[in-house]
């Protein structure tokens, strides 16, 4: 198993909290799940550009990774630890994985991987650099997106038909496998739960109370100063990250996440 973290959040935030502060961070989580990090944030504009950053070290072990969860900051975050199970501890098999404006990351395992080999165009399938079971089933997202023409548009009820079939066609075969992703062009982040567990918690404005720190109470550190009205998110992790009150996510639901106009989540399946 993996652990993942996906956050949208209504200002750009530090994260240092939930990657490497809070009681269940993902550093804490990375002792159990040691094959490599990666961290991928986004300013949550649409000429915003993704900043990436993954290895193959334990990221509570890796001082870049302290670094990172010090400075990095943006309006998107995902984030992921690994536990290997397909593919060899290697760059390339960490995720997240990114192509274009898409970022993917995976937590699961994969058992009928031909069919979605089949599924995934050639073009795609010349894209991949690793050979885990993660990044081809992102190559076979990314050829579904192209074959409907929404790889490169705006997120609309039309992609949100294309990756709810994608999903859904897979996970209905039987003994596919088991199915968490992060799936995100910087302005949306769809999420799916089948098989493994996964937790949701939204932190919404609050008025005009004065917290006893910048970052009291909030799975999110400010980049910034900002009023706490401002202070908006929605969490996902594979387990929760601090003592606040979290909700699980039902097995085999769909979400997606948005930054604008305000963060929210809805349910697509």
């Amino acid at each position: 198993m993996c652990r993942l973290l996906g956050i949208v959040s209504a200002v750009p935030y530090h994260f240092d909290l939930v990657l490497r502060e809070a009681p269940h961070s993902i550093a804490m989580l990375s002792r159990e799940h040691r094959d490599g990090w990666g961290l991928a944030t986004h300013g949550g504009g649409p000429e915003a550009e993704w900043s990436v950053h993954r290895s193959t070290l334990t990221a509570d072990d890796d001082p870049t990774f302290a670094e990172l969860a010090h400075s990095a900051a943006g309006r998107v975050l995902l984030a992921h630890v690994r536990k290997k199970s397909v593919g060899p501890l290697a760059p390339e098999n960490t995720h997240p994985f990114r192509s274009g404006r898409w970022v993917f990351a995976h937590n699961g395992h994969i058992i009928d991987q031909d069919y979605v080999r089949r599924r995934t165009s050639r073009a795609r399938l010349g894209e991949r650099r690793g050979d885990t079971d993660s990044e081809l089933f992102f190559a076979y997202l990314l050829t579904c997106l192209d074959e409907k023409g929404v790889t490169d548009t705006a997120v609309s009820e039309r992609t949100d038909h294309v990756v709810r079939k994608a999903i859904l066609d897979a996970i209905d075969r039987p003994e596919f496998g088991s199915l968490n992703v992060l799936l995100s062009n910087g302005q949306s982040v769809y999420v799916s739960r089948f098989g493994r567990t996964l937790h949701l918690m939204e932190r919404v404005p609050i008025g005009l109370a004065v917290a006893a720190s910048p970052t009291d109470g909030d799975p999110c550190k400010l980049a910034d100063h900002v009023p706490l009205t401002q202070r908006h998110c929605v969490v996902v992790a594979s387990e929760p990250l601090t003592d606040e009150p979290w909700t699980p996510v039902a097995q085999g639901a769909l979400l997606r996440l948005d930054v604008s106009p305000q963060p929210h989540w809805t349910a697509i399946a």
